[in-house]
């Protein structure tokens, strides 16, 4: 994956998930492409997934050098630490290299997460009476119900899902493939969009094995399907900032919330480290000191 690559989906989350303004988004994009120079001129060609803390840290000791002031140099180390941030959130880095730029104490990344009543809410959002309704509420308990990153959504292809066995075949990050079963709900709800909403549009050519389409007949764009999850959230009244991401990070805790084995988590989510899985474990631990401060004896007022 290339920078531009990266740094065109950074931009998209912080401009569909962040809010941030037009003048806040250009700042941390010139940032970033000042480090994306350093990095193909200077480390000949070094990407965003392998660049390290070491090379950012000797790009940040350069750039002090030549007298910039203080604010911009916190602010580049803001831009740096909030993009590689993003790149683990969205699982293209296992690791984070700007975790260590403002100190030596590592922090854990906690996800946000959404209950169950929060995905009804948004279910229950969608004008289902439309095809673009129909065809919305399928991809949103498909993210949900298979834990799909964005990508893996809009990818997705027909020809991938076994309906007699239950299955998706997903192609993930790293050209690596995994098989991710499907409930029988979420099983029948594609097959009511492919029959009844797809199958009467019109669909171009070059994307007829993709299951979900645009009004125009071709493959979703990560920007469109973010536009429609913050809208949907917004009607819900869900006052969290919500991504694609979100429903995947829901998906694998609700699942280790309901007994479900962290090895199995991994393997669905398609994972190459069981470290990344991990985080989840953090989410139930935090669960599990809310009950403990709100319930235990010792804990409650006289």
């Amino acid at each position: 994956m290339t920078w531009d690559e990266k740094i065109k989906d950074f931009e998209t989350f912080l401009k569909f998930e962040r809010n941030f303004s037009d003048n806040t988004i250009d700042a941390y994009i010139r940032d970033i492409r000042k480090l994306q120079d350093y990095a193909e001129f200077d480390l000949e060609n070094t990407g965003p997934l392998t660049i390290t803390y070491e090379n950012i840290q000797e790009y940040l000791y350069q750039l002090s050098k030549k007298k910039f002031s203080e604010r911009s140099q916190a602010r580049w180390i803001s831009s740096i630490k909030s993009f590689f941030k993003y790149l683990v959130e969205d699982e293209v880095r296992d690791d984070n290299p700007a975790t260590l730029l403002e100190g030596p104490k590592l922090g854990i990344y906690l996800p946000d997460t959404l209950s169950f009543d929060d995905i009804d809410k948004i279910i229950r959002a969608i004008n289902t009476d439309t095809d673009l309704g129909q065809r919305n509420k399928c991809m949103i308990e498909v993210l949900y119900g298979c834990g799909l990153r964005v990508s893996e959504l809009i990818d997705l292809k027909i020809s991938n899902i076994n309906f007699k066995e239950s299955y998706l075949k997903v192609d993930g990050k790293g050209d690596k493939s995994r098989f991710v079963p499907l409930a029988k709900f979420t099983s029948n709800l594609i097959k009511t969009y492919l029959n009844t909403v797809r199958s009467k549009g019109k669909i171009n050519k070059k994307h007829e094995d993709i299951v979900f389409l645009n009004s125009r007949g071709s493959a979703m764009s990560r920007v469109i399907v973010f536009i429609i999850i913050k809208e949907l959230t917004e009607k819900a009244g869900i006052r969290k900032r919500i991504s694609p991401h979100t429903f995947r990070h829901s998906f694998a805790t609700h699942l280790l919330q309901n007994g479900a084995d962290l090895r199995y988590i991994q393997e669905m989510l398609g994972h190459s480290s069981i470290t990344t899985t991990e985080i989840y474990t953090h989410l139930k631990n935090e669960e599990l000191r809310d009950v403990i401060l709100n319930y235990h004896p010792r804990n409650k007022g006289e």
